[in-house]
């Protein structure tokens, strides 16, 4: 008997993961529904993923992507996917009897998702906060939690055994007992944690600087339909990378996020990290602005701090860091920058 897709659309608790449980004992595949969206959008989305339609016998999740540069797809992770980064990230972290997740981020996105999954597959204690917040995450018996950085900033690293730290730009003086993970909604959730791939997983640069993985957790294809794996199982990220001396992978940025200005390239998170530390900088977004004689120009969005950076402050600081090239050239100050949930920065 064919199984069909089945929405979640709850909080996070202990009711989201029995309801989760009872789909997949039902032969069905689960659709986490943002629960930050208005009903109407909810329909819509729902509708786009076909909600109540058929799935293939194996397929466990349904999950939308950020969307932040253009229509959500769904992205189809087997049961055997999730089995194999549930197995995969619990190695890598040295996972033990001991421990406890805690799963505070938004669940209609896989790095919020997969602390719940993970912990379901090996057994491992769980709590599932409805959302954020820092008196509860700090106040939790939970060993292990995965956050982003605006929510690390938020809460006392120290009192857990390990964070693992996904989203936007890791912050530079953060935590030892952190973990940076690179992935996205088609590997299942993180699979290169540090720089170094997850036991079964395969990195490549092609000719072109993108990473191209393999591994058993990628999707099997999207929910329309269409499957992005080459004939030998590859997929191509969109991101541009290299491989670092010691054999860590640097994940530069996305492909279409590089700025090409008087033919120099130049990566944004690489002009945001110098930025970060600037004394009135408390957030910022670096982006490429069209220009006729440079092609584009290095524009900073900045959330300034207790003052208000000038450009020139602002081109002397990232020149201690960076060639003269990468510093901006005009910068733009705002109250706040356009983040997805999981801390993201949407550049469009």
């Amino acid at each position: 008997m064919t199984g069909r897709l089945v929405a979640i659309d709850q909080p996070g608790g202990p009711g989201f993961v029995d309801e989760l449980q009872r789909i997949w004992e039902a032969g069905d595949a689960a659709f986490p529904v943002d629960q930050r969206l208005p009903t109407a959008a909810k329909t819509a989305l729902c509708d786009a993923m076909r909600v109540g339609e058929a799935v293939e016998s194996d397929d466990a999740l349904v999950m939308a992507t950020s969307g932040s540069t253009g229509e959500p797809k769904g992205v189809v992770l087997t049961h055997h996917a999730v089995a194999a980064s549930a197995e995969a990230t619990s190695r890598r972290l040295g996972v033990t009897a001991d421990d406890h997740w805690l799963a505070c981020l938004p669940l209609s996105h896989v790095g919020g998702l997969s602390v719940v999954t993970r912990a379901l597959h090996t057994a491992t204690p769980l709590t599932v906060l409805p959302g954020f917040d820092a008196t509860a995450v700090d106040g939790s018996a939970a060993t292990l939690v995965s956050l982003v950085a605006t929510a690390l900033q938020r809460v006392h690293a120290e009192r857990f055994r390990l964070i693992v730290l996904g989203g936007s730009r890791p912050p530079v003086d953060r935590p030892a007992n952190t973990v940076t993970t690179y992935g996205m909604t088609e590997t299942g959730s993180g699979v290169v944690y540090d720089g170094v791939p997850l036991d079964g997983v395969d990195v490549r640069i092609d000719v072109d600087g993108q990473i191209v993985l393999r591994g058993p957790m990628l999707l099997r294809s999207y929910r329309d339909g269409t499957a992005p794996l080459d004939a030998d199982g590859w997929f191509a990220t969109g991101d541009l990378g290299r491989w670092l001396d010691d054999g860590r992978l640097h994940v530069e940025g996305r492909r279409g996020d590089l700025i090409i200005t008087g033919g120099e390239n130049v990566w944004p998170e690489a002009v945001e990290a110098a930025l970060i530390d600037h004394p009135d900088v408390r957030d910022v977004l670096v982006r490429g602005v069209p220009d006729p004689e440079w092609g584009q120009l290095v524009e900073a969005v900045i959330v300034p701090g207790d003052a208000v950076p000038t450009l020139e402050s602002v081109r002397n600081h990232v020149k201690q860091h960076h060639p003269g090239f990468m510093a901006p050239k005009r910068i733009e100050i705002v109250s706040s920058l356009p983040r997805t949930s999981i801390g993201k920065l949407r550049r469009g």
